[in-house]
């Protein structure tokens, strides 16, 4: 666990969409790094405490209109502080979860540290699937980037002519199987584990974590 290994490129967190509080519950290790924190230590934390941009009061609304369901998503550039109180920019990408009634249940935010590294380095380094990383086959790959993408059970079903029923089914299937204990944790560690192609909206599931 060296602490001097270079920032990721990508981090994600889950915090709790309520407005004014967004209280975090669950964050990966890069993501609480980047803050000098633990995943333990950087839960129970405010995520607009860890988090300043240029214009406060408009990344509060930001966030409020997510979290009350005005909004699926938005992205702002950001600053924060990291554990040796050097400054580092950031772009923040916050995604808002549905829960069964369609009511947000969860913001997944997505941090993208600016560095000025070259594009190339990171392609790169990005890793190649390996036998024990999760492959969906291609129905459940359009049910998980629905699920990214904030849609409801209901507007899954409509759209990929499955009942609730079977929606439900899938996304339980999903949840055991990426030991998530709930949907807005199932596209945190989805995006942790490298199944979305990154900095893509819509989410989409990259093609070689599909099967053939």
């Amino acid at each position: 666990m060296a602490d001097s290994s270079p920032p990721a490129s990508r981090a994600v967190c889950t915090a709790r969409a309520f407005p004014g509080n967004l209280v975090i519950t669950a964050a990966e290790p890069e993501f609480a790094g980047q803050f000098g924190l633990s995943t333990r230590e950087i839960c129970g934390r405010r995520l607009l405490d860890l988090l300043y941009s240029p214009a406060p009061s408009r990344l509060q609304e930001q966030f409020i209109a997510l979290s009350s369901g005005r909004r699926p998503r938005f992205t702002e550039k950001v600053t924060g502080k990291d554990g040796a109180g050097g400054l580092f920019h950031a772009d923040i990408t916050a995604i808002s979860v549905r829960g069964r009634r369609g009511e947000t249940s969860g913001v997944v935010v997505l941090l993208h540290h600016c560095t000025s590294a070259a594009p190339a380095p990171l392609q790169a380094s990005e890793p190649s699937p390996a036998d024990d990383e999760p492959v969906l086959n291609a129905l459940d790959a359009q049910v998980l980037e629905g699920v990214a993408r904030g849609e409801s059970t209901v507007q899954l079903a409509s759209r990929l002519y499955l009942s609730r029923q079977g929606i439900e089914y899938r996304i339980g299937q999903m949840l055991r199987r990426f030991d998530a204990p709930n949907r807005p944790a199932l596209v945190s560690r989805a995006h942790a584990l490298g199944v979305f192609a990154p900095g893509q909206w819509p989410p989409r599931v990259l093609p070689t974590r599909i099967k053939p």
